[in-house]
């Protein structure tokens, strides 16, 4: 057994990962729960990722405070800020753990039902979500909007997605495996998960407030993420798009043909207002079409630039801050984690040389891509975090 299997030996069990965007109020008490938890699932074989999607509060300081104090909890800081998809995605990209929960931090989703999904998934699941039975102390708006949206979408999408169901799941490692090869940039998690398949299992619950602070999706934000659920899961609007242009070609047709019988009959069409709505109304039409058109298009534009997903300034693990190379989100999941597990192997263990460890995951990124790798000695690094 080499260095870096010995060192995937020791996985957690368990990695709790939630996405912050300033969440300074609510986040000491979502540690002491989210702690005392894993502790009552799985003793101390756990580890905590928070991930801080560039907050401009005091988050970040409580994050480096908590990674000092508990070996078990890893802080992820984002150059910038992503959204919370981008967020969850970089957490779930760095968690080690060989069973995963992805949980927001505002405290709305119990961490307290991490026992109860570990024993699902000791049945024989792969992934276990939570299903909202009640939502406390939200508007009869959201609660509305929300019923509207997922019955919607369980009618436009190609597969299967569950009702009344946030991120707020448990995932075996095969899972997030699957998840991490996805690459696409407008993130629809919970439909992704969906989306692999497996054996997955509904554990209801009831929905609290939030503990503290404020929501950090607004109407404009709901309307947006809507507008990526379905879009990445459905073609259905496009076929509408056709079927509201023939719907609008077949009605040109008549009114064409009832033009020509008038005029056959000596008479003609009058009425300024009724041709201005004639107008008017195809050229409704013609801008929905461009619009849904729009919308795939725009989506193909970004993931052609083929932009790193994520940008990650910094890592806390272990008491000690890591690097990470830029071109991280780009790697295939077997090559992530070696890249991640050589780094903290390099920094965490003096006897091991980060030149050689670095150069190995770099040979190992070069075989994944098909690419030659150079013979010559004097390749590795003098650091790890040169792997960038």
């Amino acid at each position: 057994m080499d260095n870096r299997d010995s060192f995937r030996a020791v996985l957690p069990a368990i990695s709790i990962v939630a996405p912050c965007y300033n969440e300074e109020e609510v986040l000491p008490e979502f540690c002491r729960r989210a702690c005392a938890a894993a502790q009552a699932a799985v003793g101390g074989d756990y580890e905590i990722v928070l991930v801080d999607d560039g907050c401009s509060d005091g988050t970040w300081s409580l994050i480096e405070d908590f990674a000092e104090r508990d070996p078990r909890i890893v802080g992820v800081r984002l150059m910038r800020n992503h959204g919370h998809q981008i967020a969850a995605t970089a957490g779930l990209e760095l968690s080690r753990g060989r069973r995963v929960m992805l949980i927001d931090a505002d405290l709305q989703d119990p961490p307290e039902l991490l026992a109860d999904m570990m024993a699902v998934m000791d049945g024989g699941a792969d992934v276990v979500f939570g299903q909202r039975t009640h939502r406390e102390a939200e508007t009869l708006f959201k609660r509305s909007t929300a019923s509207l949206f997922y019955r919607l979408l369980s009618r436009l999408a190609a597969v299967p997605i569950p009702r009344d169901t946030g991120d707020f799941r448990l995932m075996s490692r095969r899972v997030l495996d699957g998840l991490s090869s996805m690459p696409e940039r407008q993130r629809f998690i919970r439909g992704m998960v969906s989306w692999i398949g497996g054996r997955q299992v509904a554990l209801p619950y009831e929905r609290q407030p939030r503990l503290a602070g404020v929501s950090k999706y607004p109407l404009r934000k709901m309307i947006r993420f809507a507008l990526d659920a379905i879009t990445s899961f459905s073609a259905t609007p496009l076929r509408l798009a056709s079927y509201l242009g023939l719907g609008a070609a077949s009605l040109g047709g008549i009114l064409l043909v009832f033009t020509l019988w008038r005029w056959l009959l000596g008479g003609t069409v009058v009425g300024w207002s009724s041709l201005m709505t004639v107008v008017v109304l195809f050229g409704a039409v013609q801008l929905i079409v461009l619009g849904i058109m729009g919308e795939y298009i725009g989506r193909l534009f970004l993931e052609a630039k083929a932009r790193p997903l994520f940008l990650v300034g910094s890592v806390l693990a272990e008491g000690r801050s890591h690097e990470l190379p830029v071109e991280f989100s780009t790697l295939g999941p077997a090559v992530r984690r070696d890249v991640w597990d050589a780094i903290r192997m390099a920094q965490s263990a003096p006897d091991h040389d980060p030149a050689s460890i670095a150069w190995s995951v770099r040979a190992q990124e070069r075989r994944a891509r098909n690419e030659v790798i150079p013979q010559d000695a004097a390749g590795p690094s003098t650091r790890a975090s040169d792997l960038a």
